[in-house]
């Protein structure tokens, strides 16, 4: 039998070279499912996003999603693709076993954790401060160039990473500090500022709006100290008084002690995120 894709819907595409598009999966013609392929507007045209593949229930089981993926990947490469990424959620099995085999790396985790009765207590000594307009000049600059090197690191070439952290900042930051549902504190011992917390709202899935830690920041030389644990409290009291339960974040999968500190205060992982050289 032979898998293919069919075009279920015209090719949409943007001013800035951006593609998309749905596709039935077809086995000898008859269609078993959907999938929509698009590049990632993050990222660039050249990476490439599997957004969704459903097979339908009678065909589960058979590898048809599996050669749906190689196919997707095919259609990407076409478009000029040199990657691509695919987010599963973390309670597909079998969706997470086909994307391991075919060669995808975990590269991040998203996760949420619900909130619920009284906001916690921060460690004893714990001083917390609005970030100033200086201190975000020279915060956001550092925090940009971070974010991009953090990418760039995981094998995202350096334009695409750059440009992901400024389209990233704009959209996020217009107003700077004056942002509605932002806030950037400053976590302070002894004194010095030793750390730094961004937080806001996001929607986790279609209708779905949640509390979001979109930067969490540790001074390199402070690290080992509880600060960290100290600033995931922080949000968490941030997020439930304006009236949110539920606290989102997103993280490398290979920053092993982020995870472990994000576990051990009961955040769940929802989306394993995926990645793979198309080149």
């Amino acid at each position: 039998m032979t898998t293919t894709l069919r075009p279920a819907g015209p090719l949409q595409e943007s001013p800035d070279g951006g593609r998309s598009r749905t596709y039935d999966v077809c086995v000898n013609s008859r269609r078993v499912g959907s999938v929509r392929l698009a590049t990632d507007p993050a990222f660039g045209a050249a990476s490439g996003v599997i957004e969704d593949i459903r097979i339908d229930e009678p065909d589960r089981g058979r590898g048809r999603g599996t050669v749906a993926a190689l196919a997707s990947e095919e259609v990407l490469r076409g478009w000029g693709c040199v990657q691509v990424r695919v987010s599963v959620p973390a309670g597909a099995g079998t969706a997470l076993r086909a994307v391991r085999s075919l060669g995808y790396a975990e590269r991040s985790r998203n996760m949420v954790k619900e909130l619920s009765g009284a906001p916690p207590v921060l460690p004893e000594g714990t001083e917390i401060r609005l970030m100033d307009a200086a201190g975000f000049a020279v915060w956001e600059a550092r925090a940009r160039d971070a974010f991009a090197r953090s990418w760039i690191e995981r094998g995202v070439p350096e334009e695409q990473a750059r440009a992901k952290a400024e389209s990233s900042h704009r959209a996020l930051l217009p107003d700077g500090l004056a942002t509605p549902g932002t806030a950037i504190h400053v976590l302070v011992r002894d004194g010095r500022p030793v750390g730094s917390l961004w937080t806001g709202r996001t929607e986790l899935e279609p209708g779905r709006r949640a509390a979001y830690v979109y930067d969490i920041e540790v001074r390199e030389e402070e690290r080992g100290r509880g600060h960290g644990r100290a600033l995931m409290l922080l949000a968490e009291r941030v997020a439930r008084e304006a009236g949110e339960t539920l606290l989102g974040l997103h993280v490398f999968a290979d920053n092993t002690p982020a995870v472990r500190l994000y576990e051990s205060l009961g955040y769940r992982t929802t989306h394993v995120n995926s990645a793979k050289s198309l080149v």
